[in-house]
């Protein structure tokens, strides 16, 4: 699965870019990585006689991968520590420091939480589990519509050129609703629940012979 993962972050990547990985210590994402971001590699002789040595495969020069690594005890988080497999420590911090970052998994671990919030099948010690991959893919498929086209993001929010009064004596609206659909250009409102359920998907490419 870490192999798969890796692919399709490689597969959407622009050519030539490698960008700064961060995991936490599942030991499989640093064979993945390798595999992927890697290139054959003659070292030098240190002996003159003997046999030269093999080629190794080795990471790229570009490569940063650093993980983050917890510590727990009786099921309680007791240390966090970070460690940088692939580069050096400056050179992560240099990338990371231009976003104002840190050497962290949150982003991840908050979308992950959020599927969980969102999609009853993948949540933890619940008793809704889904009976098959095909369903499960089903809902996870609902759930990015809804994710990018009906929920609206408190951080893409966009100011209104003047406030909107509202109904009563509440104060104005200063601000327009905005999802990950209208911040990529895709529509130009929030949909509806409805409107994503209704909406007919042009129909794909079918296979030669069909």
């Amino acid at each position: 699965m870490a192999q798969r993962v890796v692919h399709q972050v490689r597969e959407v990547l622009a050519p030539g870019c490698i960008p700064l990985c961060v995991t936490d210590g599942f030991k499989e994402y640093m064979g993945a990585l390798l595999s992927h971001f890697g290139s054959w590699v003659q070292p030098e002789r240190r002996r003159a006689q003997g046999p030269a040595p093999k080629p190794r495969w080795m990471p790229l020069p570009e490569l940063l991968y650093a993980q983050v690594i917890k510590t727990t005890r009786r099921r309680r988080l007791v240390r966090v520590s970070h460690r940088v497999v692939f580069g050096t420590c400056e050179a992560v911090q240099q990338v990371l420091a231009a976003c104002g970052w840190q050497i962290n998994t949150s982003c991840v671990e908050r979308l992950n939480l959020t599927i969980r919030q969102h999609v009853a099948a993948v949540g933890r010690r619940v008793s809704t589990l889904c009976k098959g991959e095909e369903g499960l893919d089903q809902q996870l498929a609902l759930y990015h519509g809804y994710y990018n086209f009906c929920l609206p993001h408190g951080s893409m929010r966009q100011p209104l050129p003047q406030p909107v009064p509202t109904n009563g004596t509440g104060s104005a609206t200063q601000w327009r609703p905005c999802t990950p659909a209208m911040a990529a250009g895709l529509t130009d409102h929030v949909w509806t629940l409805r409107e994503v359920l209704l909406f007919r998907v042009p129909p794909w490419p079918q296979p030669a012979g069909l």
